[in-house]
């Protein structure tokens, strides 16, 4: 499926097409787009996980909430959790109350602050593969698993960061612009158009 005229007119890939202007919102200014911060990047690890089982729109429509839970997603304050702050999590029904990914989403807080080697944002984006020549034209062509994403959960795993596997991995990379998996008619402007050196034609 190439992309979809959405509810106002403008093509966008399938997905973001949808009739919600929260989902649309996020696929026009965010999805794909670089990120680059650890914390910001923290987050983004964190609300891909949260995602998994789920559909995306339910962590979207929580997501100021996670953010109010999570102390902004600081990773100081994060690591700084404790068996009290789980259980007050368990009780929060405007986030995600799930034991195993909320112990997680600390215990990654305090290996992200661990780290002595690397820090996270290089450490994610080390990768990041080269870019494609073109975008891709349908949405069957967009891989749930990459070799890339494959060695990145690989090492964030061996490092000891929980709930990020390959699929989960790529998602990151696409939702904080590792990979661009917009479609080639989609609306988003592609990156680097101005010198011309990303993308070719079509």
């Amino acid at each position: 499926m190439t992309s979809v005229e959405g509810p106002d007119g403008k093509l966008r890939c399938p997905w973001g097409a949808v009739d919600d202007e929260l989902y649309r919102d996020y696929h026009d200014t965010e999805w794909g787009r670089v990120l680059h911060g650890r914390d910001a990047l923290y987050e983004r690890l964190c609300l891909e996980a949260f995602q998994s089982g789920l559909s995306w729109i339910t962590i979207l429509r929580k997501r100021e909430n996670f953010r109010a839970a999570f102390e902004g997603f600081d990773v100081e304050k994060v690591a700084s959790f404790g068996a009290d702050h789980v259980e007050q999590l368990m009780t929060d029904r405007s986030i995600v109350r799930n034991r195993a990914k909320i112990v997680a989403a600390i215990g990654n807080a305090r290996v992200i602050l661990d780290l002595r080697d690397t820090d996270l944002d290089s450490l994610l984006w080390s990768f990041a593969p080269p870019p494609r020549p073109r975008r891709l034209v349908s949405a069957s062509d967009v891989p749930a698993v990459t070799e890339e994403s494959i060695s990145m959960a690989k090492e964030l795993k061996r490092r000891g960061l929980r709930f990020i596997g390959p699929a989960t991995a790529y998602a990151l990379m696409q939702a904080t612009g590792m990979v661009d998996d917009h479609l080639s008619d989609c609306l988003v402007t592609p990156p680097n158009t101005d010198s011309g050196s990303r993308y070719g034609p079509g």
